[in-house]
């Protein structure tokens, strides 16, 4: 078992996500940024949906009960294994009794770390992706254990990956949403030649961007939405849904995020800027 010394902010086990329950109202969840979440298990040979650690901000305090090889990749924090430095997308060999532990946030908002064979807590509708109310809690607590395999012997064909980091990245890939044509050409140029903030409210359901463009006064049905759709409010209020995101709005659905822009878009944190780009 793994043992949650200290949880940090807002630490979850993810996956690839639930899927086939959307018209049930249940979220996709899974990865945020799955670019990095695939890195860390592709370097422990892992298969892609294995289940992995998420971690926000600020970041936990863990301490292992037997051997296993880990990856820690995404945001950059300053990461200790036993209070040594270790080194980010990059296999490590960890021994019982073993303590990792985040601390200062550097760059990047939401890091992982993956066990070899993945972690091995509950499924729940096809799915390890913490998201109450469907699992018994939305994060992890401190105290708690989690399972995983014991690994005292792999030998991984690659150690390290040198990765095109989406950290420093703020340009969304966009497709046009269902909606892209009731926007005018006011709307469509502050919309490609301005930049956003990234709102204080802003989480694993949506992200909010502080400046406003042109509202509309258009009235429709409340239609189906993915992670990564973006939205337009009456009053010009930009909303993007992220992986916990409702399954159904009422709002025009203008754009459409490229996975790898929702996966650039997990790692930002107020006050970071965006750009968007359609294409």
């Amino acid at each position: 078992m793994l043992k949650v010394l200290k949880s940090g902010l807002f630490t979850t086990i993810q996956d690839a996500g639930r899927f086939g329950y959307l018209n049930k109202g249940v979220p996709v969840a899974g990865f945020m940024d799955t670019a990095s979440a695939h890195k860390v298990n592709q370097l422990l040979e892992n298969n892609v949906n294995s289940a992995i650690m998420e971690i926000t901000m600020t970041g936990p305090t863990l301490e292992f009960d037997k051997p296993t090889f880990i990856c820690i990749g995404g945001a950059k924090h300053s990461v200790t294994l036993n209070n040594n430095p270790i080194g980010h997308f990059k296999v490590h060999k960890v021994l019982p009794g073993d303590v990792l532990s985040y601390g200062k946030l550097e760059k990047g908002f939401r890091s992982y770390l993956a066990v070899k064979n993945g972690f091995r807590t509950d499924k729940i509708l096809g799915s390890h992706s913490m998201y109450a109310p469907v699992t018994p809690k939305s994060h992890l607590e401190d105290n708690e254990t989690i399972p995983y395999d014991s690994c005292e012997v792999f030998s991984p064909k690659i150690v390290e990956l040198k990765v095109d980091s989406v950290l420093d990245n703020k340009v969304l890939a966009v497709s046009k949403g269902p909606e892209y044509g009731l926007l005018v050409d006011k709307q469509l140029e502050a919309l490609f030649f301005k930049e956003f903030t990234v709102a204080n409210e802003n989480d694993r359901m949506a992200y909010q961007l502080v400046e406003h463009i042109a509202g509309h006064k258009v009235s429709m049905l409340t239609s189906a939405t993915l992670p990564g759709t973006v939205q337009l409010t009456p009053s010009g209020k930009i909303m993007i849904l992220m992986k916990d995101g409702q399954t159904t709005g009422g709002y025009p659905r203008i754009f459409q995020l490229s996975d790898h822009a929702i996966s650039i878009l997990a790692q930002k944190k107020f006050g970071d800027t965006i750009t968007f780009k359609l294409g």
